[in-house]
């Protein structure tokens, strides 16, 4: 028997869906064991008949093959769109559902790049840098990140790994023990507050009944290797989850070597019949992470192997470790209203070593080229949802309230003494920056009839800023406030087909390291204070169709931003921002699954995005910036910086379950990206395949598989990801050639 804990957790599994047009939405969880809920529709309208056969005609795409069932894959069920779990099929909002066993199916699971390119509206790059992490943006929201994530909120089992400020890190989400991500993306973001241009949010796996225990070992090309052990399992009134992984590699780059140790941590009490405590706990370490910098494009033509200017003489690298604990607590208080309460706190300290010429840092005001940051950061959030239904019409109202704070340590030292490179000099940067973040959010959820129903929501965030700094004994103090409205609508057109509208507001804080210099070589000093958040109009239509054998996702978009926050110049390492006026952001998105008889199935992902500056801006061409020597003007109708105006993702998959077989082969292509403002540098287009085929045997309770991995078969050459308006013209991150791993993992259930 399902209790009622069941029904209000939200770090659910797939779940069966309620009929339409029900009253309360009760929703009972089961058990995917090897199950894909990735199985797509068939039946489907006459008007979408043409366009989907000739996409399904020229290019598809997989994961792996749906096992056999009566699951609708229509059926399933997020939490991140609403708080709440239910059909993504209903809702008025842009999401994917990546499972997790599609993030570890003959992947190294270390880079969320690795899979997360299934999903349209995201692009995610890998930097071949582990010192700056993936650059990932959605609809071109954080595409002007030069390290971390900002632009796009990231959460892990409901905890924040996007700070108040808007600064986020994905380095502690662990791939191996995740049950799925859930990537929203559109207007109904904006309910997440700050820098929510797109929500991205990793859900741990519930141990399996009894007890269970994973083991994976890969090794490979560029001496990489990771091993990751996981545990779990149910004894009735506790589920548990435990997970630890090290991962390294020397790299495809000179100068690259990066080490990685993860562990996480899910424990569920079962408090009673009507309420559930989940405790969280994860760290991460890297010990040692090299840091190759960029290449001009003199450089990337001679050797893309090498490492950038100066990057051996200075040593650059970075280290850094980050725990966090938290708890949710869950309730079903009476029979139509449920309580959610989560709590966490947790520390980041971060060491790192840039390539700040000797010469630059001799000006007294010049704050350094070892950045040294403390990071403790709490929070949480509390919100009840009441499920009623006067007249017989359903109506859910979710309401809540979040605070998070920041306290930050920033130290800058020189990063040499006397003739010595590399090393740690003299404290020149010391400040104590503190941000809180108090929100207050609501959500409506109304059905008038069986064919209509309506969201909407408004998000009021007030977010304070307080820098000092020690050395200067000077206190400065920002605030900012936003009202993000959010609105959509539902047709249900028939049973396999709904139509969508959606509208949102949203906005982007500077973040503290957006904040940090107003110049590349200490010219003007202290704080960017100058910078305000960037607010956008978000509005989307869309499609969501599908039956037995295939379902559709498709939407188009149209994004209005002022005060956009963008890279004024960037030097080793050291950006400035400002704000640039006016953007806009056009484009479409198309998701596709597939699946036929004998074990085929396939997915597709495609992204058009034309993002353009609507209003004229000056910048800087060169260094030292500012300078007005190195000021120009950037013409109204460019291209913003690392954004592809093209992405397209297919695979094809076969699963022969008698013979333990399967094998896929999955393509990327991209348009090029411009690395600076006014549309001169750029990284060219590029085509990648990759190809994997394993065995899998079952005895005893044992599943064992062994995996072999070929990425970029045709060893093209081709540059990655750019550091946007590196001021040296050092803009270019290459790809690796043609790459081999073997992976084999033990299964005990």
């Amino acid at each position: 028997m399902h209790s009622k804990l069941q029904e209000t957790a939200t770090t659910i599994g797939v779940l069966d869906a309620p009929p339409a047009g029900s009253g309360r939405r009760s929703v009972t969880a089961y058990r995917t064991g090897v199950q894909s809920d990735r199985r797509a529709a068939a039946r489907r309208t006459s008007g979408l008949t043409a366009l989907v056969g000739l996409v399904v005609a020229v290019t598809v795409s997989a994961e792996q093959p749906p096992a056999p069932g009566n699951h609708d894959p229509l059926a399933l069920i997020v939490v991140s769109a609403t708080r709440i779990p239910q059909r993504s099929f209903d809702l008025p909002i842009s999401i994917d559902r990546v499972e997790g066993r599609t993030l570890r199916a003959g992947q190294l699971a270390v880079n969320l790049s690795e899979s997360l390119v299934a999903v349209p509206g995201l692009s995610v790059q890998s930097r071949q840098n582990y010192a700056q992490d993936l650059q990932l943006s959605v609809r071109g929201f954080g595409a002007r990140s030069s390290f971390g994530v900002r632009g796009v909120r990231l959460y892990a089992d409901g905890i924040p790994g996007t700070m108040p400020d808007g600064q986020g890190q994905f380095s502690h989400f662990d791939l191996e023990s995740a049950e799925r991500i859930e990537v929203l993306r559109g207007p109904f973001s904006a309910l997440y507050g700050n820098s929510s241009g797109g929500v991205l949010t990793i859900f741990t796996a519930d141990g399996p009944p009894g007890f269970g225990m994973d083991g994976t070992v890969a090794a490979g090309s560029l001496g990489t290797q990771r091993y990751a052990l996981k545990g779990g399992g149910d004894t009735g009134s506790i589920n548990y989850t435990v997970g630890a992984a090290h991962f390294e590699t020397d790299g495809y780059r000179d100068h690259s070597h990066a080490e990685r140790n993860n562990a996480n941590l899910k424990l569920r009490f079962a408090l009673s019949e009507r309420t559930a405590l989940t405790l969280i706990g994860n760290a991460v370490e890297t010990p040692y992470v090299q840091d190759p910098l960029g290449l001009n494009a003199s450089q990337l033509a001679t050797d893309p192997r090498q490492a950038g200017t100066n990057a051996l003489a200075y040593d650059t690298r970075k280290s850094l470790t980050q725990e966090q604990v938290g708890a949710t607590l869950t309730s079903a208080l009476t029979d139509v209203n449920d309580l959610s309460l989560t709590v966490y706190d947790g520390r980041r300290r971060t060491r790192q070593f840039q390539a700040i010429l000797k010469s630059s840092e001799a000006n007294p005001a010049h704050p350094g080229g070892v950045v040294d940051l403390g990071r403790d950061y709490r929070g949480g959030d509390v919100h009840v949802t009441s499920h009623t239904s006067p007249g017989d019409i359903p109506l859910t109202l979710t309401v809540g309230f979040s605070y998070d704070s920041l306290e930050e340590a920033r130290r800058g030292y020189l990063n040499y003494v006397g003739a010595q490179l590399g090393v740690i000099g003299d404290l020149r940067r010391e400040e104590s920056n503190r941000v809180a973040a108090a929100d207050q959010y609501a959500q409506l959820e109304w059905e008038p009839s069986a064919r209509w129903r309506a969201i909407a929501g408004l998000r009021y965030s007030d977010i304070d800023l307080t820098l000092r700094d020690e050395l200067a004994a000077t206190t400065g103090r920002i605030r900012y406030e936003a009202a993000s409205p959010v609105a959509g609508l539902t047709f249900r057109a028939s049973p396999t087909l709904n139509v969508y509208a959606a509208y949102g507001r949203g906005f982007e804080t500077p973040t503290l390291n957006d904040i940090a210099y107003r110049s590349t070589d200490a010219t003007l000093s202290g704080p960017n204070l100058a910078l305000v958040p960037a607010r956008s109009n978000n509005y989307e239509l869309g499609i969501k169709a599908g039956g037995d054998r295939l379902r559709v996702d498709a939407a188009v978009f149209y994004i209005a931003t002022r005060d956009e926050l963008a890279v004024k110049a960037n030097a080793s390492g050291r950006s400035v921002f400002e704000n640039i006026g006016s953007t806009e952001r056009k484009g479409a998105e198309l998701g596709m699954t597939a699946s036929w008889d004998h074990g085929i199935s396939a997915r597709l992902a495609y992204t058009y995005i034309r993002a353009l500056t609507t209003a004229p801006y000056t910048s800087c061409s060169g260094l030292p910036c500012p300078s007005p020597t190195t000021r120009i003007v950037v013409p109204t109708g460019s291209r913003l910086p690392a954004v592809p105006a093209d992405q397209l993702y297919a695979s094809f998959s076969w699963q022969a379950p008698r013979a333990g077989f399967s094998a896929t082969v999955e393509t990327l292509g991209r348009a090029q990206i411009y690395a600076d403002d006014r549309d001169i540098a750029a990284a060219t287009g590029y085509w990648s395949t990759n190809l994997r085929a394993g065995f899998t045997q079952v005895l005893s309770g044992w599943t064992f598989s062994e995996t072999a991995r070929i990425d970029n078969v045709a060893d093209r050459r081709y540059v990655g990801s750019v550091i946007v308006n590196e001021s040296n013209k050092r803009y270019f991150e290459p790809a690796p050639g043609r790459t081999a791993f073997l992976l084999f993992t033990a299964a005990y259930r």
